[in-house]
């Protein structure tokens, strides 16, 4: 590729909504008061069961590493989307893009693994109980964490390598809420068909691959469960998999119909829509199925506060 082509577009312009410019400061509130909460929440989680020994087990474990996530995820992109909102026409550099592209893959793709992390411990729990101390102890915790972001750290390096190589020589504009693979195959003024083949085999494989061992987990502990012969049983069972199950269906919904498609031709609207869901809205409901359904950190949240 002709160097000189790819520097024509030294930085990009993030449209967002165009028709809600007009509510910018109500806008610029919402999201701010959302961040906040969201920041807010997962530290609480994520501090609750640091602090608490009671809540030192596997599956508390993988919950805080899930909030200490949220907080970066959301931090690649909602900050400049604050600025976006007063700013409307403030752009980003060419290699900021890039690197705002790869944080929010590489925290998405982790977020991937660590989910699947998070059933795999939940199969063990209930459909191997006696073996599930020895094999979920403290060291096997910290290698599947370290795995998880190995893992998701590496994923998009392909994607983000071949589409720095491509010439932006026309419009600079992104018809999206943040930067992100397929608003920019859109600008490049040349054939993208490889990256898009590329974006979809990797994608595939992260959301797809970790999906199906999700739910191959929770039919299978859904089958150990109704085995159970109390009612009261089967309660206590359901109630430690329903906030992950919960979490894992909103969250892969919306990057199944964002990242899985054979095309670079979509919709700006609804892939914008659903980046809302995704990247802003997804967040904040963590913290709260964690806290508010979750009996444990509901105790031990009343005790950090009125112990003394």
């Amino acid at each position: 590729m002709d160097s000189k082509n790819r520097s024509t577009v030294t930085e990009f312009i993030i449209i967002g909504f165009p028709t809600l410019y007009g509510y910018g400061p109500f806008l610029f509130t919402c999201l701010l008061l959302v961040y906040l909460l969201t920041v807010t929440g997962n530290v609480l989680v994520f501090t609750i069961i640091r602090l608490d020994s009671r809540l030192h087990t596997p599956m508390y474990f993988f919950v805080s590493v899930l909030s200490f996530l949220e907080i970066w995820y959301t931090a690649v992109t909602i900050p400049k989307m604050l600025i976006n909102i007063l700013y409307p026409r403030k752009g980003i550099s060419f290699n900021g893009c890039l690197l705002q592209t790869y944080f929010f893959h590489s925290l998405g793709a982790s977020e991937c693994y660590l989910l699947t992390a998070m059933a795999y411990d939940r199969y063990l729990a209930i459909c191997q109980p006696l073996h599930y101390p020895t094999i979920m102890n403290p060291k096997m915790c910290t290698r599947l964490i370290a795995i998880c972001f190995t893992c998701g750290f590496l994923c998009p390096i392909t994607e983000v390598a071949l589409i720095s190589q491509l010439p932006f020589c026309g419009s600079n504009e992104i018809q999206h809420i943040f930067c992100d693979f397929p608003p920019l195959l859109s600008l490049a003024c040349t054939d993208t068909s490889i990256n898009v083949l590329v974006d979809f085999v990797i994608n595939s494989f992260i959301i797809l691959v970790t999906f199906l061992f999700i739910m191959v987990s929770y039919i299978r502990i859904i089958i150990a469960i109704l085995k159970i012969k109390t009612s009261v049983g089967q309660a206590k069972a359901f109630s430690t998999c329903v906030s992950h199950l919960s979490v894992v269906l909103v969250f892969f919904s919306c990057i199944v119909f964002m990242y899985v498609r054979l095309t670079k031709s979509y919709s700006l609207y609804y892939d914008r829509v659903l980046a809302v869901i995704y990247s802003v809205l997804t967040p904040i409901f963590n913290p709260i199925i964690y806290s508010l359904r979750n009996r444990d950190i509901r105790i031990a949240v009343k005790y950090r506060i009125f112990r003394h």
